[in-house]
């Protein structure tokens, strides 16, 4: 027969695990969620590589402008379906 040997102990009868510093609460909720970061990510590179590849052939800027935004406005719907 094993007795306690400390009776009036203060550890509680079940243990609750620490909680972590970057615990994100419910009320946190993020602002974008990762598929949305990837596609915006990946569509601002493949406009900014299209818009370089327009500058160093054309030498203007506006139209090196207009073909990066450009890119990145049909990449973003076509990227959401292929990353989807």
């Amino acid at each position: 027969m094993s007795r306690d040997p400390h009776p009036h102990s203060p550890i509680p009868a079940r243990r609750e695990p620490p909680a972590t510093a970057g615990a994100v609460t419910p009320s946190e909720t993020p602002l974008l969620s990762v598929h949305a970061a990837v596609v915006f990510l990946t569509a601002v590179i493949i406009g900014l590589v299209m818009s370089s590849l327009t500058f160093l052939h054309d030498k203007s800027v506006p139209a090196a402008v207009a073909a990066g935004l450009g890119t990145f406005g049909i990449s973003v719907p076509v990227l959401h379906k292929l990353i989807g």
